[in-house]
């Protein structure tokens, strides 16, 4: 519940600045993917823990910090963002795997780091769709 919120609130500080509805859904789907990964993973767990977003506007596009002291990446790296195979039959598609493709394919200058206990994912999006 308390992603919703943030979600919500995000969106009505886009859309009092005039961003297009374009980014501002694109903003939501990769925010929900991020933190929703951070919750279900960085803090697998536990059920307490803090997530620290930050956004800061550079003209038409937007900066996104996502701060949290969870579980570390597997590996100290971000997933590939290889999609599932859908080379199935139809009752046999994935249900979920598309959260880094998504991410990846939406954002610009992706990057993860890990400084102590703390795990800082940041990335870029353009106001315009990108080409």
């Amino acid at each position: 519940m308390v992603l919703r919120d943030v979600l919500r609130q995000v969106m009505d500080f886009l859309r009092a600045r005039n961003f297009s509805t374009d980014l501002c859904g694109r903003v939501e789907l990769v925010l929900a993917e991020a933190l929703n990964n951070v919750i279900e993973h960085a803090y697998q767990e536990r059920r307490d823990g803090t997530i620290e977003l930050t956004i800061l506007q550079k003209g038409d596009a937007l900066e996104f910090i996502i701060q949290d002291e969870g579980l570390p990446m597997p590996g100290g790296d971000l997933p590939s963002g290889k999609g599932p195979d859908l080379n199935v039959d139809l009752m046999d598609l994935p249900e979920g795997g598309f959260g880094w493709l998504l991410i990846r394919e939406l954002t610009q200058d992706l990057n993860y780091t890990r400084t102590g206990k703390q795990s800082q994912l940041t990335f870029c999006m353009a106001g315009a769709p990108f080409a």
